[in-house]
């Protein structure tokens, strides 16, 4: 398998909430980023590989709960920085438009090699339409850093670690599930227009323009 693939794999297999994903990438990391990632096993994701590698809008992964669902597209480096350009800014701009057109929250996961402790930091692409619970978190992830003519790129220092991301999100779902008897979606959320089935038939069939 190539190296990105198992990279994908390994993120995918920590938001699935497996133990054994989960302890795979926390061994070399402090307690607390422990504590913080293992929060996705009492409130994992579904997660799966999208088509298209990452060309159509849909990212490498499409991970999803009643709450949330985000296209992510993975890249790993061996240097914080990474600029886009060709076919990584087709890929970034297919993300946002997919973004625009579902009001979901497209996502970047850097993994940055040879790093002890938590090695991934997650981005949020910039959007202008994001709906439901995830307009909320969606002010607390960074957004893709520019650089001085004004174009996205990744800078690993920058960005949100994942074991954060993760905490934040499944302790708030938490919170949710323990405030409401309720299955139903919160009013004016993306899950109440077509449910998350739909949603995900979607993102799967997005293409750019």
């Amino acid at each position: 398998m190539p190296a990105g693939g198992a990279y994908e794999r390994e993120l995918l297999h920590v938001f699935s909430g497996t133990r054994r994903g989960v302890d795979a990438v926390t061994k070399s990391c402090t307690t607390e980023e422990r504590l913080r990632m293992r929060t996705v096993i009492e409130a994992p994701f579904l997660a799966v590989r999208a088509p298209g590698s990452g060309s159509e809008g849909t990212g490498d992964l499409l991970v999803l709960r009643g709450d949330a669902c985000f296209p992510i597209e993975v890249k790993s480096t061996s240097t914080p920085k990474l600029y886009l350009s060709g076919r990584t800014m087709e890929q970034h701009e297919a993300l946002r438009s997919t973004g625009e057109r579902t009001g979901v929250m497209p996502l970047y996961a850097q993994r940055l090699k040879g790093v002890r402790g938590d090695s991934w930091r997650l981005f949020r692409v910039h959007t202008t339409h994001i709906t439901g619970p995830m307009a909320a978190l969606a002010s607390r992830v960074p957004t893709l850093p520019l650089t001085s003519s004004g174009r996205p790129h990744l800078d690993w220092e920058r960005g949100m670690p994942l074991n954060r991301f993760l905490h934040l999100i499944s302790t708030a779902s938490v919170v949710r599930d323990e405030r409401t008897t309720s299955t139903h979606a919160p009013a004016g959320s993306g899950m109440e227009r077509g449910g998350t089935i739909d949603l995900l038939t979607s993102l799967l069939r997005a293409r750019t323009p």
